[in-house]
């Protein structure tokens, strides 16, 4: 296992280096969604409309933060589960996003569209929230401020801590 510091947004050389049990210190720009901004993703790509952030090399952080305290971008922004987002997923890695962040396993499906499409899917840690929202330099709502904390936000993250549960070669940590 070995530690790796990469920056968003990724490549497919970045994802081909990554094993099962890497951890991964994440910089640059992560886009939240939750199950709600997810659906809303899939239905503007029904509509042919354009998205609120590039799906090429992007990478997804399922979490719903709280409200930011005095002098900080954001509240606790820990990471939500992630079999909420299976029905949506591998679309989203067919047109480019090259990793989600969550907790939880993924479906068969969604293992599948990780090996297909290059990409990897992180864990963060569970509880962690306040820890995780440390990392967190800035934090804007770019679409679906409607949805409260699940509106999609891009975030600003220096060394993000992740770790590689599944790879782009069908690699699971937890089997």
């Amino acid at each position: 296992m070995q530690t790796y510091r990469l920056t968003t947004p990724l490549t497919e050389a970045d994802c081909l280096q990554l094993r099962i049990g890497d951890a991964v210190l994440l910089s640059g720009t992560l886009y939240t969604a939750r199950d709600a901004a997810h659906k809303r993703l899939i239905e503007a790509l029904d509509r042919d409309e354009e998205l609120p952030f590039p799906l090429q090399g992007a990478v997804i952080y399922y979490v719903g933060p709280t409200p930011a305290p005095p002098g900080r971008p954001i509240g606790s922004a820990g990471p939500t589960t992630s079999y909420r987002m299976d029905a949506f997923a591998p679309r989203l890695y067919g047109l480019g996003v090259k990793a989600s962040i969550g907790k939880g396993r993924r479906s068969p499906e969604v293992r599948k569209a990780l090996e297909d499409n290059r990409a990897v899917y992180l864990g963060a840690t569970g509880g962690a929230g306040a820890l995780l929202s440390q990392c967190i330099l800035e934090s804007r709502i770019i679409a679906h401020e409607d949805l409260g904390p699940e509106a999609i936000r891009a975030m600003t993250v220096r060394d993000f801590p992740t770790l590689v549960v599944n790879d782009a070669y069908g690699g699971e940590l937890y089997t």
